[in-house]
């Protein structure tokens, strides 16, 4: 079903993780020289491309200047961050 999706042009939204991680994979970095960049850990980086944890908002400031450096489109990073907040908040919650 996925693969009809894409060759139908139909967007599919991405999860953080999987957004985080083809940031870093579009720049030719590391998890390791991704943390340096951003002045995290590299378990940091490992966590937010396996989905355990997100950035706080301070971070996101960081990685969209690293996004902007880079030339790559910020956008769909910043829409998945949100909606990985508001259900890791809806988790919290309940």
């Amino acid at each position: 079903e996925l693969s009809n999706k894409i060759k139908q042009g139909v967007q599919v939204s991405m999860s953080f993780a999987d957004q985080i991680r083809n940031t870093r994979k579009k720049a030719f970095m590391s998890q390791e020289a991704l943390a340096e960049k951003l002045k995290v850990s590299l378990s940091t980086v490992n966590r937010w491309e396996t989905g355990k944890s997100k950035p706080n908002f301070s971070t996101m400031r960081h990685i969209k200047e690293f996004c902007d450096e880079n030339c790559i489109d910020y956008a769909p990073l910043e829409e998945s961050w949100l909606s990985f907040n508001g259900a890791f908040s809806n988790k919290k919650r309940t």
